[in-house]
């Protein structure tokens, strides 16, 4: 935080408290929690603003373990516009500066 890296970290209620919205077509299923045990189960997350993969890997590796045991950090970066090419035509473009002046 002090570095100005990190833009947001939450944790999550526990799956108890969450609902699944399964797509299949046209069709969607919601499904109440609990959901079946998983050790693969998002608990939180850090949004960090990093310049590469490396810096996260360095930041994970300076931060303290998140659990009382044993754990993991799993490290992905987020879809930025420039990883759409040339699918993100000039409208979608458009739309996406419309619903994020939006959001701001």
């Amino acid at each position: 935080v002090k570095a100005g890296v990190m833009l947001a970290g939450e944790g999550l209620h526990p799956s108890a408290r969450g609902k699944r919205v399964r797509f299949s077509g046209d069709q969607r299923t919601v499904t109440d929690g609990p959901f079946p045990q998983t050790n693969e189960l998002v608990a939180g997350f850090w949004l960090w603003q990093v310049e590469s993969m490396d810096e996260a890997v360095e930041w994970v590796r300076r931060c303290p373990n998140p659990m009382e045991s044993e754990s993991e950090i799993e490290i992905r970066p987020l879809f930025e516009v420039e990883d759409f090419g040339a699918e993100l035509t000039p409208e979608l473009r458009e739309q996406e500066e419309r619903l994020r002046a939006d959001v701001e």
